[in-house]
């Protein structure tokens, strides 16, 4: 069994997201760990084995020889790996020369549909993406007219707010488009801009309809991916509701710890973990994971243990594991933000 966080004075370490009004002379309540909290390295090894083994031999599935990764759906060990992140960086992030206006509009029009083909088809009807080219009625049309073709518009990803509430569209879309144009109309770009760290990026976001934790976390590690923000990925994070049921399975009592600073811990354990386990990791090109990494570890972890670990529950009580493993043969040459040094390396080995 893997060793407990340690005890720690909430004083003497920087914890992500943590707080606060605790006396610094109190001494916080050790968490335990349970054999899920061993899993989720052992996942995060296999899952990133599979990531290089898809890149090295593309035609020799099925790439690994654990059968809940061969039958199931999971995301990538670094979150900037997956199709849709890989896409949003390199297409819509570095795709052309945008301004901060443009940036931070193409970024919120993507996510808010976190599907590639919308964003293709909405490329295809109305030419390059800008909020300076606009128009509510033309985005609405090309929507609908998906919609009309009993097309899905949405990721199955992570279900959205319709924010129907906000602005009384019958239909999800429009609401999100005049979501957009409130953030767009509210100067959010500038204000981001001027951020001082990644917290006040994301207090900011969720100021917003619709704008709940989960993705207003998310859309902040987005921003960040471009050349606006310039802050480091473990200055801060939230943790979602698929990563609060990991965390609930890892660990049968988390003690005085928040789930931000389990996933500090996770994060910064990491390398001491794998050699605890005698496991090589194959680290994305020398970068470690990052709290965005851990915590999305965490959720995808709480699905593999409902095969692995039946007993275990989390708070969703969910115990299958919807999505099935089907391979996209598309290829995808890999690249990342440029700030994170990594695409020379990259071109040198694959």
């Amino acid at each position: 069994m893997l060793p407990n966080p340690p005890q720690t004075n909430p004083a003497s370490k920087s914890w992500a997201g943590g707080s606060s009004s605790t006396p610094t002379n109190l001494r916080l309540r050790r968490p335990k760990s349970t054999q899920v909290f061993e899993t989720y390295w052992k996942f995060a090894a296999k899952r990133q084995e599979l990531f290089f083994a898809r890149i090295e031999h593309p035609d020799q599935g099925p790439w690994t020889d654990d059968p809940i990764l061969q039958e199931h759906k999971f995301t990538n060990a670094y979150r900037a790996s997956d199709r849709v992140s890989q896409y949003l960086i390199r297409h819509v992030i570095y795709g052309g020369d945008f301004d901060l206006q443009d940036m931070v509009f193409r970024i919120l029009l993507f996510k808010f549909f976190n599907k590639i083909e919308t964003w293709e088809h909405l490329e295809r009807q109305l030419g390059p993406i800008t909020w300076s080219g606009y128009d509510f009625s033309a985005y609405d049309s090309a929507l609908t007219k998906l919609l009309d073709q009993k097309q899905t518009i949405y990721s199955a990803a992570y279900i959205m707010a319709s924010g129907r509430s906000a602005f009384g569209e019958s239909r999800k879309h429009r609401n999100h488009l005049k979501i957009i144009q409130k953030m767009m109309d509210d100067r959010l770009p500038d204000r981001i801009y001027q951020s001082p760290n990644l917290k006040y990026v994301y207090e900011t976001l969720i100021e917003f309809p619709a704008i709940g934790p989960f993705l207003g976390f998310q859309l902040t590690i987005d921003l960040n991916y471009s050349e606006i923000l310039q802050f480091g990925e473990n200055d801060f994070v939230v943790a979602g509701p698929g990563a609060l049921d990991g965390i609930r399975k890892c660990f049968e009592d988390t003690g005085d710890l928040s789930a931000p600073d389990i996933i500090r811990f996770a994060t910064d354990y990491q390398h001491q973990a794998f050699d605890d386990l005698g496991i090589d990791f194959r680290d994305l090109w020398g970068r470690p994971l990052h709290l965005i990494d851990c915590q999305n570890l965490f959720c995808e972890v709480d699905k593999y243990a409902r095969v692995a670990h039946p007993e275990f529950t989390g708070k969703s009580g969910r115990k299958r594991i919807k999505q099935k493993f089907k391979p996209n043969l598309r290829p995808i040459s890999y690249w990342y933000p440029p700030k994170w040094g990594l695409n020379e390396k990259i071109a040198g080995r694959v």
